[in-house]
């Protein structure tokens, strides 16, 4: 892994939250992409999670098939292998997943815009490993968007009811083994950008994810163990008008000696609150980033989801 991913410790921001938050700041101004070691999300959570995710996707295709979730965009629920493609290329991507959204309150406004997660009967834990991991990532995220607002010199809570309800989304992600070369010019996650806020991306067992420099060089993103690896969305980008960018990245297909293994990623898409008005800070616009007419949240996430294929226009 090259220095412009090296790990910032969790535990800096107790003993100096400003510094913390200028070391996340360089790194997403730098690539947009930044690697947190000693996070505070268990050990069980995760394997309780990783197991549960693998158990979901060694079912037969019509046991995935029945949480089929392609009529709701894709946002909960199973989408199947080969369904999504990266914005403005053809060819699909050579994966399938799983998202499990927020629990709303029976009388909550956003149930207008945000579908339960349908349960899943045949693997019995399920639906607890997923929400526990989805309020793991949650909570940290809101912790990681603290910083991001010390660094843009907001109120250190400026993001917390901007996203305490947010359409955010925890995917799990299959990359089948490649057992045969997979069509020309496909590859396991095209070249894209995410939509959201920030990113929390847990490290996968196979190696692949790699960013596009704003030098134009790919570079290779291998967090160390017990790392997260955290990266700016569309939203975030268009909030600051650029100043902190959403690049894009992509996972390779794997090297034909890994070719027979499959790749298992866990990435937290944390998003705003469906209703809230996104426009580029003054603060972000006086240092040289870009107004973009105002849109909201749902506004946003519709039209780069008729982009990548989930809905149709």
């Amino acid at each position: 892994m090259t220095d412009y991913f090296t790990p910032i410790p969790y535990p800096l921001w107790f003993e100096d939250k400003q510094a913390f938050a200028d070391a996340l700041g360089r790194s997403f101004r730098e690539t947009g992409f930044a690697v947190i070691s000693q996070h505070p999300i268990t050990s069980q959570v995760i394997e309780d999670n990783l197991a549960a995710t693998k158990a979901f996707f060694a079912l037969p295709e019509a046991a995935k098939l029945k949480y089929d979730g392609r009529e709701g965009g894709g946002q909960r629920g199973y989408t199947a292998f080969g369904v999504e493609n990266a914005k403005g290329k053809a060819e699909a991507d050579q994966k399938e997943f799983w998202h499990t959204g927020r629990k709303l309150d029976p009388d909550s406004p956003y149930r207008k815009t945000m579908a339960d997660t349908p349960a899943v009967a045949e693997v019995p834990d399920f639906d607890h490993a997923t929400h526990a991991m989805y309020d793991a990532m949650d909570g940290f995220g809101r912790q990681l968007l603290r910083a991001v607002a010390l660094h843009l010199h907001l109120d250190e809570d400026w993001f917390e009811d901007k996203v305490n309800v947010g359409n955010s989304i925890l995917r799990l992600l299959h990359y089948p083994p490649q057992m045969n070369p997979p069509p020309a010019g496909s590859v396991r996650a095209g070249a894209h950008e995410d939509i959201n806020v920030i990113t929390l991306l847990l490290g996968a067992e196979e190696a692949g994810l790699e960013a596009m420099h704003r030098s134009g060089k790919w570079l290779s993103i291998s967090p160390p163990p017990d790392s997260l690896v955290i990266n700016c969305g569309d939203m975030l980008q268009r909030l600051t008008g650029g100043v902190l960018p959403s690049t894009t990245h992509r996972v390779v297909n794997p090297s034909p000696e890994r070719a027979k293994f499959p790749r298992f990623s866990t990435p937290f898409f944390l998003h705003f609150n469906q209703d809230f008005l996104i426009e580029a800070l003054p603060g972000c616009v006086k240092e040289g980033g870009k107004a973009e007419p105002a849109i909201t949240a749902e506004g946003y996430l519709m039209e780069r989801l008729r982009e990548i294929g989930l809905v149709k226009a």
